[in-house]
């Protein structure tokens, strides 16, 4: 098993103070988005046997197991991530696996530049996602019922809104759903903007149940983004707890500090809160337009003390264990590649110490012992 060193990713929404104060370390002063661990290609672990697409690449059935390598091909599906974000990041949705491939397909065989900023699918895969709160977490995540955001438009008193409220009561959900978020991303520039700017207005005035969306209004002034966001569910998550985002769910994660997991892909295709490429015809053929629930997720107490965020995906299966120094060492051993991450106390893995921030790259099959007091996250694959 290899101790990995991690790049940090410098995203403009990221905390200046979240994951140095997590490490023990003085903040630089500038944004620290995202730590990831993983093979990404975007930005790979490093073990001290070289990179670790390198290291996986050399032996890919030693390192993933041939289960593995049967099922997912001699890659590494999984990418774990700290994720710190003082302002909102850009809302946003994922394809499934079909969406992905015929998206890739296509782009590849346009000739678009995987790194042209108007492209949207940077690999075949699709991106389900698991967020696990670390601190008091806030997002955005699916649609609400129709009728409920109508409510919401209505109590703002803003005339731009009226349009869109009396579609979301008049219309079956799907097609409310869909024709005002439409709208939003699509009308006429001038009339939405003021549109925008008198929502703001009314949010900040009212506060409340509006008080979120005048903060997002204040970090994305005039963005389409900020009506689209009143769509969605507003979620709150308290540490230890999470939640999952499936293909075609629109979301955006607002402020917090916690563990990502999801299928090693980059395919974002961005509805708003954000200045960057926004393909609405392509938007419009990956989101489900309809409601759905926003409950947060708590993981599930197994005999052996390990407490496992259940999800419906097999290239990723998330789990938390909370070892007491007074407690047996447990065996973590698995016949499929681990990245375990310590984010608290002192935990020792084999003859590895881990603080806090401090992640290993543990082998198909390696027989993994742990021990100490802390918190250890695990990440691997569903077998």
């Amino acid at each position: 098993m290899d101790l990995l060193t991690n790049t940090i990713r410098p995203y403009a929404w990221g905390s200046t103070t979240a994951l140095a104060e997590l490490v023990g370390e003085r903040p630089t002063g500038e944004p620290q988005a995202e730590m990831w661990m993983g093979a990404h290609p975007g930005a790979p672990s490093r073990t001290p046997r070289g990179s670790l697409p390198d290291v996986i690449a050399a032996d890919p059935d030693r390192e993933l197991g041939a289960a593995t390598v049967a099922r997912f091909g001699p890659r590494l599906p999984f990418l774990l991530k700290l994720l710190a974000a003082a302002r909102p990041l850009s809302l946003q949705v994922h394809p499934d696996l079909v969406q992905a491939r015929q998206g890739y397909e296509d782009e590849q065989r346009r000739g678009i530049p995987v790194d042209a900023p108007h492209r949207n699918y940077k690999d075949a895969n699709h991106k389900p996602e698991l967020i696990c709160a670390l601190t008091d977490f806030e997002g955005l995540c699916g649609f609400r019922p129709a009728t409920e955001t109508a409510d919401l438009f209505e109590g703002l008193g803003v005339p731009g809104l009226a349009p869109y409220v009396e579609a979301l009561r008049t219309l079956p959900e799907a097609d409310a759903l869909r024709e005002v978020f439409t709208a939003i991303l699509t009308g006429d520039g001038e009339e939405t903007a003021r549109t925008v700017a008198a929502t703001a207005d009314a949010c900040a005035r009212l506060a409340g149940r509006y008080e979120v969306y005048a903060r997002i209004a204040a970090h994305c002034p005039g963005d389409r983004g900020v009506l689209a966001s009143m769509l969605l569910h507003h979620v709150r998550l308290a540490p230890g707890e999470a939640l999952y985002l499936s293909a075609g769910v629109p979301h955006a994660y607002l402020r917090g500090l916690g563990v990502e997991l999801m299928s090693t892909s980059d395919n974002v295709l961005r509805c708003g809160l954000t200045p960057k490429h926004v393909d609405v015809p392509e938007l419009l053929r990956v989101v489900r337009f309809e409601s759905c629930g926003a409950e947060a997720l708590r993981p599930r107490a197994l005999p052996d003390g390990e407490e496992l965020y259940e999800t419906p995906v097999d290239e990723f299966r998330l789990s938390r264990h909370r070892l007491s120094g007074a407690a047996p060492t447990a065996d973590l051993t698995r016949p499929a590649p681990q990245v375990l991450l310590c984010t608290e106390g002192a935990v020792r893995v084999g003859e590895l110490k881990l603080a806090p921030g401090a992640s290993v790259f543990v082998p198909a099959g390696e027989r993994t012992e742990v021990s100490g007091s802390g918190t250890l996250f695990r990440a691997t694959v569903s077998c």
